[in-house]
């Protein structure tokens, strides 16, 4: 596997893992109406919407680059 390749999936990991938490902290703020879950919710929700954007980003800067 090659640099690439791994650089990839770990962003995809990544934001999924940052979704989920945005998702987990919001589910506990609507159970337990604490603000501080609410942004950790947003910022979770950001990141993983950030880490996309770097994805799509690192893939048209390195295009030319093969994934072997």
């Amino acid at each position: 596997m090659s640099l690439k390749a791994f650089h990839i999936a770990f962003i995809a990991v990544s934001s999924i893992f940052s979704f989920g938490f945005g998702a987990w902290a919001l589910d506990a703020y609507n159970k337990q109406g604490d603000r501080t879950n609410l942004v950790m919710g947003v910022c979770g929700m950001i990141c993983g919407v950030a880490l996309i954007i770097y994805g799509k980003m690192f893939l048209k800067k390195l295009k030319h680059i093969s994934y072997l």
